[in-house]
Order: structure tokens, then sequence, then C-alpha cells
């Protein structure tokens, strides 16, 4: 799909699909169409490929070809099944236009063309776009974290606290949220990084006129605000890991406490059974088998062995 915007005064509007992209100022390419590539190929701007953007190398990734900039970053966001994956964007910042390729849905996407007037320096022109874009990405990324911590929050409150129902089912959804949110922090984190680069590159790339100079303490408000979501990213990922500990510790207690239980049965019916043993051979001569009360006196013995350990285990706390 090709979703392409125009400035109105300070606000961003959608312009009608089939017009004349050079009126625009994003062009947006959501899993791109042939067709909707030579489009944009036509304005002068070589779109990559999805492979082309996963490379993994810095020289792919943030590189500057024939006067257009090409700062590719990972961002978490939607599948076409709106599964949560994260996935390659490219912003192609050139000197009229910012062109943006992906192949997923990150949720800023969708709500910046109408936030546009109130992020960031504004739409007026291409790179005040891009920075105003990436500030509502960065917004974006502060939003998760504070969501991971606080379902973090919850689940530490229902596994921690004393009281708190520690049953197989509780502590196996605990582990799964806990796992949930680790997926989502270290996504996270992948994101905070490959956007630092990116505002890095576009930082020095930034000339000395007027509106260079302009920009610059934007650029540095963000890589602030990036350094801090990393340093805050960090400080969930130790929680996590210790949410994670304590949970699989609890798993362990509630187990130690089930084989504690199953010793504790098979101890108490240890003295019948050797009570019961004795009584089972089969010797000739043995006084108790002609005796009338021989048999009232064996399960009475097995009962009051098995009560007596019952006892000793309760003296000794150990149930």
């Amino acid at each position: 799909m090709l979703f392409a915007y125009a400035p109105q005064g300070s606000k961003l509007v959608q312009i009608p699909h089939g017009a004349d992209l050079a009126q625009a100022i994003w062009v947006d390419l959501y899993r791109p169409m042939p067709q909707q590539v030579d489009r944009v190929r036509a304005m002068g701007v070589e779109v990559p490929t999805l492979a082309d953007m996963e490379e993994i190398e810095v020289s792919n990734r943030l590189y500057r070809e024939g006067g257009v900039d090409y700062l590719t970053a990972v961002l978490p966001g939607l599948s076409e099944t709106k599964t949560p994956i994260s996935g390659p964007v490219c912003f192609i910042l050139g000197p009229h236009q910012l062109v943006t390729v992906r192949h997923h849905a990150p949720r800023p996407f969708e709500t910046y063309p109408e936030r546009a007037d109130r992020v960031g320096p504004g739409c007026g022109d291409p790179r005040r776009l891009f920075l105003s874009l990436v500030e509502e990405i960065v917004g974006r990324q502060a939003d998760l974290l504070e969501g991971s911590g606080r379902a973090l929050d919850m689940v530490m409150g229902r596994v921690f606290h004393e009281g708190a129902e520690a049953t197989d089912t509780a502590l196996q959804q605990a582990l799964r949220e806990v796992a949930r949110e680790s997926d989502l922090v270290s996504r996270v984190r992948l994101s905070l990084l490959t956007l630092e680069r990116a505002v890095s590159y576009f930082g020095q790339s930034l000339d000395d006129s007027a509106e260079g100079k302009a920009l610059r303490p934007i650029v540095k408000g963000l890589m602030r605000d990036l350094q801090a979501l990393e340093v805050h990213g960090d400080f969930l990922t130790s929680r996590v890991a210790m949410a994670s500990d304590v949970t699989l510790g609890m798993v362990n207690l509630a187990q130690n406490k089930t084989v504690k239980i199953v010793s504790v049965v098979a101890a108490i019916f240890l003295p019948p059974t050797l009570i019961a043993s004795a009584y089972g051979m089969n010797f000739a001569y043995m006084p108790e088998l002609a005796w009338g009360w021989g048999y009232p006196m064996a399960v009475g013995l097995m009962v009051a062995s098995a009560v007596l350990t019952y006892l000793f285990f309760k003296w000794k706390r150990w149930l």
C-alpha cells in the first residue's frame, strides 16, 4: 500500500490515491506492490527491498546515495496476522520528501499523521518531518516500556507477596507473562539502539546553515531521550530476570512441598508395612497365628505405628 501526505498549514493531510506524488512531503510504503515502487522510483528515489533492509551491516543501514540519506531502524509492530514482531523500517530522506518503507505495522505510523502539528519540530520540511516522526516513535517505545513495567508489577504482586495463590496454574501463567514481557523489552531495546544510530547519523549530516543549527538541539534532545530509555530498558531487563528467577524458585518450592508430602506418607505407612510383612511370613511356628486375638493385635500395632509416626513428624514440624 502507498500512503502520501501533503502539508496543510501545520498539519498533514492524506492526498488521494493515484494523485501526483510530487505534491507529497511524506510517502509511506507499506508492503509495497511493484507498481507502487515504480511510482516512487519515477521520482528518482531507489526503494530498498526487504532483504536489503534486513542486512545488519551499518554500511547497508545508514548511507547516502545520490544526495539522499537512507536510514534503517528496527521497530516493533504487528505483522499481517496481528502478531507482535520487530522489523526494519527504512527512512529515505531527500531534499524535498521523506519516503518510508516498511513491511509490518508499527503503531506510530498510524498515530503520527493526526498528531503531526503537536509532535516535535513539526512537518514543514522533510528533515523536521523525520525528527517529528522519530519523536513519535520514541514516545511509543516509552509507552511500551512503561506498560511492561506495570505488567511486571502485577506479576510480582501475585507471586511474591505473602498469601498469594501459588498454584501450578498461577505460576505457569506468571512465567508466560514474564516471558512475554522479556520478549517485548528486548525488542524495544533493539529498536532504541537502531534509532540512536540513525539519529546520530542524521545529526552528523546536518549542515551549518541556520536550519541545520536550529535542528541540532532537537537531535541532542532525542539522543538524550533514547539514552534514558535504554537505561530504563536495562532496568526492566534486570527486573525480568529477577521475576523469572523468583517465579522459578516458587515453582521449585511447590514441587518440594509435593515431594515432601509424598515422602511423609510413605514414611507413615512404612511401620504398618513392616508389621504386615512380619505376620505374612510362611513359618510353621508363629505363636500369634493360633492366638484368638492375634489378628486384632496385628491391626492395632499397624494403626498405632502409623499414628505414632504421624505424631512424631508433627512434633518435629515436618508437616
